[in-house]
Order: C-alpha cells, then sequence, then structure tokens
C-alpha cells in the first residue's frame, strides 16, 4: 500500500523523501541540529530545499560539524575556501551569516540559554498544528521570532525563512491533513 504524503514531497527524490517522512515536522530539541537547520534555512533562501539537502552533508564537513566554536572563530582565509566550495552555497553574505549566527548563538550560550529553550518557549513546548491544506509561509509568530533573532545578531532569519525553520524543526505540523505523517493521522 502506498503511503499518502504532502502534495510537495518529491516521490522521485529518495533524499526529499526521507527528509518527508522523517525530519520535517518532527519536534526537534538537538542543539548541533536546530543550530544546523538554522543556518540551512538561511543558505536555502533564494534556492530549493531539495539543492540544499544535496549539499547538506558537504556543509557539514566545510563548517566543521556546525561546531559554533569554531565556525565563529573563522577568519578570512577560511571564508575564502568556503568561498571556493562548490559543494555549498557559495555566496558572501550567507557564508558570513553563517559565522555571524555562531557568535549570535554563543552569546544566546553565555546567558544561560539554548536554542532549544529560546525556540521553543514560544510555543510553550507544543508544536501547532495548523488544520491545512492552505500553504503557510509566514505569521505574526514567526514574525516576532524573526525579530527577537535578529535583536539577537542572527542573520537571514527573515519571517519567512523563520516559518520554514519552524516546520523543520517540528515547532509547527503544517503536514496535509491526509499525510501519514501528520499527528493523529
Amino acid at each position: 500500500m502506498t503511503k499518502t504524503r504532502c502534495s510537495w514531497a518529491n516521490p522521485a527524490n529518495p533524499l526529499y523523501l526521507a527528509y518527508h517522512d522523517e525530519e520535517w515536522g518532527v519536534p526537534c530539541h538537538d542543539e548541533l541540529r536546530l543550530f544546523e537547520m538554522l543556518n540551512l534555512e538561511g543558505a536555502q533562501a533564494g534556492l530549493s530545499w531539495e539543492t540544499i539537502l544535496k549539499k547538506r552533508e558537504t556543509y557539514r564537513v566545510a563548517f566543521d560539524g556546525w561546531d559554533a566554536q569554531k565556525i565563529a572563530a573563522y577568519g578570512p582565509d577560511k571564508v575564502a575556501a568556503l568561498l571556493a566550495d562548490p559543494g555549498i552555497v557559495r555566496n558572501r553574505l550567507k557564508v558570513a551569516a553563517a559565522i555571524g549566527n555562531a557568535q549570535a548563538y554563543l552569546r544566546l550560550r553565555a546567558e544561560g540559554s539554548s536554542l532549544d529553550q529560546f525556540l521553543w518557549a514560544y510555543v510553550d513546548g507544543q508544536p501547532i498544528v495548523n488544520p491545512g491544506p492552505e500553504r503557510i509561509i509566514k505569521t505574526a509568530l514567526s514574525d516576532r521570532i524573526s525579530k527577537d533573532l535578529s535583536k539577537r545578531g542572527f542573520k537571514f532569519v527573515g519571517s519567512t525563512i523563520i516559518y520554514a525553520y519552524m516546520q523543520a524543526i517540528g515547532m509547527v505540523d503544517d503536514h496535509d491533513p491526509a499525510c501519514f505523517c501528520r499527528k493523529g493521522a
């Protein structure tokens, strides 16, 4: 029997199907993955998510396993190496954003918080399940989180990017109502 999935899940791409089936909309509380996904969602701006998924493993290597301490200390030589790496999106602003995001993340940690605590507090630790099937691209909540992250020095965190991030990390369940991944389906 064929599983019913969201209409956007590309059946021709096994990587994309695995992402849909195993990650998208699943509540995440892992700091490393939260930091990685924040940066990958920013890198995706203007591109397809499939493009980023294909590059994700290369991103992990290029950005030292998403080690914020290392990334925050990147200098001109490392930036030049990243901009020459065809396995990532070679956009100077997006590379600079990842470095700035690592620095902002470390400041958040120094304040005694974490991305997990910071983000999930907006939804009282419980995912928002939207009725669907409308495609939402941003909300008042994503606007608020975007502004709060920007004030803390994070980059490439506009409201649309943050809404996609919220979906990716399971703060929001926007699976189609008939999708087998939907809560209670």
